[in-house]
C-alpha cells in the first residue's frame, strides 16, 4: 500500500465537516500516511480532530524527514499558495503531490474536498498520470539569496523596494544584452505561473510542457515594452539599479530584500515537479472553469 505524506494550511473558506471526514477517511484506510506536524498542531487547535487524532511517529518537519520516509505520493490540502509552500518539501525528493483546493480559486489545487476521497481510491488504484511541470531556481552573488530554497514552481519577481521610485533592470540572455527595463519590475514566469502574477500584468498564458519562460514587465515607463517568451534552456541575467539602494526578490510566495548591485542569474531548475493528475481532470478545463471562460452567451 502507498504510503502519503499530508501537507496543508486550515484556510477560513475550508469547509470543517468535509476536512474532518477526509482526515477520518486516511486514518481508517491507509495505515502509511503522515503528516507535516505545524498542521497537524493546527488542525488540533481549530478542534478540526481530536488531540490524540495523531500519533508522534506519523510528523514530519523537514525534506529530509520525507526522504527517510520513502514516501509514495504527498497530498497538498489548502490553496494555491499552500501548495507552492508544499514544493519545497516535495520536489527535492521528487515526490509527486495532489492538491486538494481548500481555497479560493485553485489552479495548482484543483481537487475539491468533496473529490478527495475518490481521488485517494483512484491514486491506489492506478488510474491517474504524472504531470511533469518545470521549475526555474535563481543563483546570486556575492549573496546567496533564499539558501537552499532557490528555486519556485510559478516565477520569480524583481521588484522596487519602495513606493516612490522605478528601478532598472539591465537584462541579459545568454550573455546577449537584450533591454533593461525601466518601471516597477520584471516577473520571470514558468508555463504553470503564466497563470498567476504574470497574467495580471497582461503576460501571456503559457500551456504546459511549452518549453519557453517569459518576462512580464510591471508598469513599464515605455509603452512598447512587451511580455517576451524565450527558451527555457537558456540563461537570463540581470544588473539592478534603484535609488533606495536596494530591490524586492520574491520566488513564489517567498521575498528578500537584496542590494541592488547583487548579480543575479535564473535558469531552469534541474529537476520538474511531478503532479497528479487524476484522468478525469484537465488543464483546459481548469482554465475554463477558474477564469469564467465560456460565459458568454453566445456559447
Amino acid at each position: 500500500m502507498n504510503r502519503f505524506a499530508i501537507f496543508g494550511k486550515h484556510t477560513e473558506s475550508a469547509p470543517l465537516k468535509e476536512l474532518a471526514e477526509f482526515l477520518e477517511f486516511l486514518k481508517i484506510n491507509f495505515t502509511g500516511f503522515f503528516i507535516w506536524e505545524p498542521f497537524a498542531i493546527e488542525l488540533q487547535q481549530k478542534e478540526i480532530v481530536a488531540q490524540n487524532f495523531f500519533s508522534e511517529n506519523t510528523f514530519f518537519n523537514s525534506v529530509e524527514d520525507l526522504k527517510a520516509l520513502n514516501i509514495d505520493f504527498a497530498i497538498c490540502l489548502g490553496g494555491d499558495g499552500t501548495f507552492l509552500n508544499s514544493v519545497l518539501l516535495v520536489a527535492p525528493n521528487e515526490i509527486p503531490v495532489l492538491g486538494i483546493n481548500m481555497g479560493r480559486l485553485g489552479f495548482l489545487a484543483n481537487v475539491t474536498l468533496n473529490e478527495a476521497q475518490q481521488a485517494i481510491i483512484e491514486i491506489q488504484q492506478g488510474h491517474y498520470k504524472i504531470d511533469h511541470r518545470a521549475m526555474l531556481c535563481v543563483e546570486s552573488y556575492p549573496i546567496k539569496v533564499f539558501g537552499e530554497n532557490n528555486f519556485g514552481l510559478n516565477d520569480l519577481t524583481i521588484h522596487k523596494s519602495n513606493s516612490n521610485e522605478m528601478i532598472t533592470i539591465h537584462t541579459y540572455l545568454n550573455g546577449e544584452y537584450i533591454n533593461s527595463f525601466w518601471g516597477d519590475g520584471i516577473i520571470i514566469s514558468t508555463p504553470t505561473g503564466s497563470t498567476a502574477y504574470s497574467l495580471s500584468c497582461g503576460g501571456p498564458i503559457i500551456v504546459p510542457h511549452t518549453p519557453s519562460f517569459v518576462i512580464t514587465p510591471i508598469a513599464p515607463h515605455a509603452l512598447t515594452v512587451r511580455p517576451l517568451i524565450f527558451p527555457s534552456d537558456a540563461v537570463l541575467s540581470f544588473e539592478i539599479e534603484s535609488r533606495s539602494g536596494q530591490a524586492l526578490l520574491a520566488i513564489d510566495a517567498r521575498t528578500e530584500l537584496i542590494p541592488d548591485k547583487t548579480e543575479l542569474a535564473l535558469r531552469k531548475w534541474e529537476k520538474n515537479l511531478k503532479m497528479i493528475k487524476i484522468q478525469r481532470n484537465s488543464y483546459f478545463k481548469t482554465l475554463r472553469s477558474r477564469l469564467n471562460w465560456g460565459l458568454d452567451q453566445r456559447n
